[in-house]
């Protein structure tokens, strides 16, 4: 369980609310880690909450790509998060081989950017960067191949079993390319909808874990229907589980 996250914006109308009481009941679900989100948007709340509540933050997302990156990294660096995730790219950018390697030389300078602040970066995708194929291989895998070895990953595996993908094999390939991997489970609508805790889908979650043991594990919800929170505590359940 010391490699288990929960994504902030699973439960972002709570936090959005009250965010300070969102973070003591995450806490009181047994979690000690967070991935949060909008870094810069939250930072007062990051700085001071995170500790009062015996949170770390290993992993945040922020847009990266198209912003002034400096203030980003310097929120990061001063709350500890030691990797920050540009969280999508438009699928309209992972048709054409010369969009792909826009987007991977972007993050690639960014990447220079964070480590004058002592922080990494990282990209999380969705269905469609596995649903588009360059040359019989997915449009992650050919910007994977562009990407700085300072940039990592972290998968999805909800949106890549969602875009035709076998999640398990691909992170074998991408080995330890991958930082994190986002464990969610459901009946893979790409609207998010229908999705449940861990364990209870159509996501092979067992073989995802086995993919990747060194991955950091952060549990998310785009969508629930019912107690955000109650699907959280489900999730974490499963991990107790398979820790037996």
């Amino acid at each position: 369980m010391s490699t288990l996250s929960v994504q902030l914006y699973s439960v972002r109308d709570a936090f959005a609310a009250d965010p300070t009481d969102t973070l003591r009941r995450i806490a009181a679900l047994g979690f000690t880690r967070v991935e949060p989100y909008g870094v810069t948007q939250n930072a007062d709340v990051l700085r001071k909450g995170l500790p009062e509540h015996g949170l770390t933050a290993p992993t945040a997302h922020a847009q990266l790509i198209g912003v002034d990156q400096d203030p980003v990294f310097a929120v990061a660096a001063e709350c500890g998060i030691g990797v920050v995730i540009d969280p999508y790219v438009d699928a309209e950018k992972w048709s054409a081989p010369a969009d792909i390697s826009a987007t991977a030389a972007a993050l690639n300078e960014a990447a220079a950017v964070a480590a004058k602040h002592g922080v990494r970066i990282g990209y999380h995708n969705h269905w469609w960067e596995l649903e588009s194929r360059i040359d019989g291989r997915s449009a992650l895998e050919v910007f994977v191949d562009q990407l700085d070895p300072a940039v990592v990953l972290e998968v999805d595996t909800y949106w890549a079993t969602a875009g035709g993908e076998d999640a398990p094999a691909l992170l074998r390939r991408l080995g330890a390319k991958v930082h994190a991997i986002h464990v969610k489970d459901g009946d893979l609508a790409t609207d998010g909808t229908g999705q449940v805790p861990a364990g209870r889908g159509r996501v092979p979650v067992a073989e995802v874990l086995a993919a990747a043991p060194q991955a950091l594990r952060v549990i998310e919800f785009d969508a629930y229907d019912g107690d955000v929170f109650e699907g959280i505590a489900a999730s974490r359940a499963y991990f107790s589980e398979a820790d037996r």
